[in-house]
């Protein structure tokens, strides 16, 4: 106890109290690489939500006229398709496309799988081996062939497609958070807060879930990209978007035999599809870094 009549430090109540986000946060900001991402990143959803300003061309709209025109040619920045289709135009709105299946698939894998290793790490025993065993079966196919399976099962479409990635990336999530959470369930506080008598699913929510939060948050970034790739492949493929929807991987698929004379239709996309699978990937990294001290080679 301080003795009556001393006086405090001023120096140590004006410190300014810098929680680990905000560390985390000037961390990310000095790597250049994860904040060119960011910006890339922020720019491609920006013209997927203004997209209808951007692009002022119908995606859909045809003239056989102008059929293959090149680059730069006539106002087309990116030229025309075999039926006259604005490309730009179908590139940016399919920007919407592209970001809704992936923010949607990894929502989903986020949370179930999230919610099923808080479960399978803090209660163990029987849970915990049940749950597992379900992950261990979804874990021995490949992702991408398990995503196909679920879509053969409920047809091509968009929303199918969302629906299998989600479903596919579970595991991973959830394998994630059930080490996590058997590490945290030990630790003092959450030991005296069930020793007071607060219910499981207040300390799971209030004391272990943001253990997890950082690991969750590292892994959806870069599952984000991941399931873009994936519903890319899934649409080329025939089981994700069906025409004439302007999804990327839709758009390679169907001018791949255009190749030679058309080239622009399937390298743009291209391009579109690589530019925003780096810049999260970029993002990502960043994140890990930035949110794990030991790994993170800027001081503070």
């Amino acid at each position: 106890m301080a003795a009556i009549g001393q006086v405090a430090d001023p120096s140590a109540s004006e410190a300014p109290v810098r929680s680990e986000w905000n560390l985390a946060w000037r961390r990310l900001r000095r790597n250049r690489a994860a904040m060119a991402g960011l910006t890339i990143l922020i720019i491609i959803s920006l013209a997927a939500i203004f997209a209808d300003v951007i692009a002022l061309e119908p995606e859909n709209h045809f003239d056989l006229l102008s059929e293959g025109l090149p680059p730069l040619t006539d106002g087309h920045i990116f030229g025309t398709d075999d039926i006259g289709r604005d490309v730009f135009s179908r590139i940016v709105r399919g920007s919407r496309i592209s970001l809704r299946i992936g923010f949607s698939a990894v929502s989903i894998a986020m949370i179930v799988g999230s919610l099923l290793g808080l479960i399978a790490g803090y209660f163990a025993r029987w849970p915990d081996m049940f749950i597992s065993r379900i992950l261990d079966v979804m874990l021995s196919f490949p992702g991408l062939l398990l995503a196909m399976t679920i879509v053969a099962g409920l047809g091509p479409g968009l929303n199918n497609a969302m629906i299998a990635l989600g479903v596919a990336g579970i595991p991973f999530y959830a394998r994630v958070v059930r080490g996590t959470t058997l590490a945290a369930r030990d630790l003092t506080y959450v030991r005296a807060a069930r020793a007071v008598g607060m219910s499981d699913l207040r300390i799971m929510l209030r004391h272990v879930l943001p253990n997890v939060v950082s690991p969750i948050l590292i892994m959806a970034t870069l599952g984000l990209g991941g399931a873009i790739l994936a519903s890319a492949g899934l649409s080329f493929l025939g089981l994700g978007a069906e025409s004439p929807t302007p999804e990327w991987g839709l758009e390679i698929s169907e001018s791949r035999h255009l190749l030679r004379s058309y080239w622009w239709i399937s390298v743009f996309n291209g391009i579109a599809i690589a530019t925003t699978v780096l810049s999260i990937n970029l993002l990502g990294d960043g994140l890990r870094e930035a949110l794990d001290p030991q790994a993170s080679s800027w001081s503070d």
